[in-house]
C-alpha cells in the first residue's frame, strides 16, 4: 500500500480547520496538520497577488487521493484551490499502519 502527502492552501484558519475535520471525519485522511501565516507570491488573472494563507497537510492513502481531491474542491472557497498529492517514500511502518486503520477501507 501506498501513502501520500496533500498539500492544500486555504484562505484563513477557520477554512483549513473545516476542511481538516472535514477530510478527518469522512476517513478520507487519518491526520491534517495547519500551519498558520503563510505568504503567498502568485500570478492570477494576469496579476501577480500577495496574500496571507494557511497550508494543510493531511495524510492518507494514495487510492484516496482523487476522492479526497474531489471533496476538497466542494468545500473550499478557491475557484482554484491548490491541492498537491506528494508521494511518501518511507518511514515509520506502525504510523502508516495507523494511517491505513483510520482511513476509508
Amino acid at each position: 500500500m501506498k501513502f501520500v502527502f496533500i498539500y492544500i492552501t486555504a484562505k484563513n484558519k477557520k477554512e483549513a480547520e473545516a476542511i481538516g475535520r472535514f477530510l478527518v471525519k469522512e476517513r478520507l485522511a487519518a491526520c491534517v496538520n495547519i500551519i498558520d501565516k503563510i505568504e503567498s507570491i502568485y500570478w492570477w488573472e494576469g496579476k501577480i497577488q500577495e496574500d496571507k494563507e494557511v497550508i494543510l497537510i493531511a495524510k492518507t492513502k494514495e487510492n484516496l487521493t482523487d476522492k479526497l481531491i474531489k471533496a476538497v474542491k466542494q468545500i473550499h472557497s478557491y475557484d482554484c484551490p491548490c491541492i498537491i498529492a506528494l508521494p511518501i517514500v518511507g518511514g515509520n511502518k506502525d504510523y502508516f499502519d495507523w494511517i491505513k486503520k483510520e482511513t476509508k477501507k
